[in-house]
């Protein structure tokens, strides 16, 4: 079946998000509370100047969009950037709550984001199209809804980055750019600047979090609380019947094993979230929000790239799994208002757990070019390759996929020297340890001996490996070399990015710069390192 594509003028919108729950009567960008409402009408604020700076050929064509011809760049630019809306779009701001580093922080909301309405794509599937940038909302609190250049390409190229590496996620379809300047304090520190804002496209078939459920919840609403769960149940699940009485566990369900599903391609690629508060979670399992995030690049289970969360560490690396865990029991609570069965809600985080650990040793095994992982021997060698990269500060993706080169006959490696053939330039230490040599070369050994009881042939085993282990990531210095040269007007480093992000377990020849570990100099550079929550 051919798909049927059209010019962004011809594009069909729906509200049924608007028409199927209710707004909250008043209107304005005026920051209030708002009750027994799901979210607030308001439109985008237009930025100054907008111009159409990158586009995602990729999920336009996904949504049946034709690429854009110059007219159609000057219209996008105009919708995107605030100035326009298109027929059937009626704008309106999310209200929601949530957990902020294990705290209730009561009403949050859409605070820089705008839905303009829903796209139906060819085949009739409904995508919500929200702007994130576009100015203040009633849930702005102290802010001007406005995002900043430097967190707009980096949401703009993780989004999609993510998704070609097979995480679940929601996507970006634009970036707008703008001659319109403010004030900033990246790291709350008092160096406040003026910089560029950008308003991001996003794009996922719903925005609706974990934080929709507890803030109604929280105001005792359970009515209104049961119609937003069946308005996403029918809109995501209709395989579910909403008038079983058991569909609000049956729905918690499925949220967990997605939820476990997306946690375990986090760890597979070494991506940490770095802000995941209730409100960041989605109820189909997507990433969403990309904040303070980051990539390991040294291997380091401790680390997170959110200099807020420097001193807790609640949301590093080997934390996430058990902090959506966490995550998921603050939205049980939440559920229990309109769920009959609460034991069936605890059932749901069994399932979490059990989803979890099969999705992760099934990431492991890929990761490893083993058919399965099983029993504790299996166990015991994860726990010694974990041991050997924490002691030898080796780049995560780099190791992976050069273990793909390891042969699989046993014994011992011959010399050091065969390390440094094959991950010479995975090492961040110019000088190892003896014990961390040791340890990894212990590893390996153990590891060459394992390969001999494995099923797969080496073919298989490679093909495994290259599926599972990528050999580009969206690492922080790659996307600030992005925001350098977009600062100076020049788009094509972001666009090489995403041309190569696309395609990120192929070789690549000619993009073999950007599979290095990270440079020297962005050890410590902001925004190659760590990040703050500011926008």
């Amino acid at each position: 079946m051919l798909k049927t594509f059209k010019d962004f003028s011809s594009l069909t919108f729906d509200d049924r998000f608007v028409r199927s729950l209710p707004a909250d009567p008043d209107t304005g960008t005026q920051v209030r509370l708002v009750r027994n409402a799901c979210y607030s009408f308001v439109r985008p604020t237009p930025v100054r100047e907008p111009e159409l700076f990158a586009w995602s050929s990729d999920l336009a064509s996904s949504l049946g969009i034709q690429p854009p011809t110059t007219a159609d760049r000057s219209l996008i630019a105009e919708v995107f950037g605030g100035h326009r809306l298109m027929a059937g779009m009626r704008p309106y701001a999310a209200c929601y709550g949530g957990h902020q580093f294990g705290n209730w922080a009561g009403q949050l909301g859409d605070g820089r984001a705008i839905t303009l309405g829903e796209l139906i794509d060819p085949h009739g599937s409904a995508w919500e199209i929200q702007l994130k940038g576009a100015g203040p909302t009633p849930y702005s609190r102290r802010g001007d809804g406005r995002a900043v250049l430097r967190s707009s390409i980096r949401e703009f190229l993780c989004s999609e980055a993510m998704h070609a590496l097979g995480v679940p996620t929601t996507r970006a379809l634009s970036l707008v750019t703008s001659r319109e300047t403010i004030a900033r304090d990246m790291f709350y520190d008092g160096r406040v600047a003026w910089e560029p804002c950008a308003i991001v496209t996003r794009v996922a078939p719903h925005f609706i979090r974990f934080g929709h459920f507890e803030i109604l919840a929280a105001r005792k609403e359970p009515e209104l609380m049961r119609k937003l769960a069946d308005y996403a149940i029918a809109s995501s699940h209709p395989e579910l019947d909403l008038k079983d009485p058991h569909v609000i566990a049956q729905w918690f369900h499925i949220i967990c094993e997605r939820t476990a599903s997306m946690i375990a391609h986090w760890m597979r690629v070494g991506f940490v979230h770095g802000v995941m508060n209730t409100d960041n979670m989605s109820v189909l399992g997507l990433t969403i929000d990309y904040g303070p995030y980051g990539w390991l690049d040294i291997y380091d289970p401790q680390w997170t790239p959110n200099t807020t969360d420097a001193g807790q560490r609640r949301y590093r690396f080997a934390q996430q799994p058990s902090v959506a865990l966490w995550n998921l029991e603050c939205l049980a609570h939440a559920l229990r208002s309109i769920a009959p069965d609460p034991e069936l809600l605890e059932a749901g985080l069994d399932r979490y757990r059990e989803a979890f650990q099969e999705s992760y040793s099934e990431s492991m095994a890929a990761k490893l070019g083993l058919k399965v992982l099983a029993g504790p021997q299996d166990q015991q060698l994860l726990q010694t390759l974990e041991q050997a990269l924490c002691a030898t500060e080796m780049d995560m993706t780099l190791f992976y996929r050069g273990l793909i080169q390891v042969s699989a006959e046993p014994g011992p490696l011959e010399a050091e020297a065969e390390l440094d053939q094959i991950w010479g330039a995975a090492f961040y230490q110019e000088q190892r340890s003896e014990a961390a040599t040791a340890a990894l070369l212990g590893f390996l050994c153990s590891y060459r001996q394992r390969l001999t009881s494995d099923p797969l042939t080496l073919q298989e085993r490679a093909e495994r490996m290259r599926t599972a282990n990528p050999k580009y990531v969206l690492r922080n210095y790659l996307s600030q070399l992005a925001i350098d040269a977009a600062h100076q007007g020049d788009a094509s480093v972001c666009e090489r990015l995403l041309a190569v992000m696309r395609q990120p377990y192929d070789e690549q020849p000619e993009a073999k710069d950007l599979a290095v570990r990270r440079p020297e100099w962005a050890r410590h550079k902001a925004g190659c390192s760590a990040l703050s929550c500011s926008s």
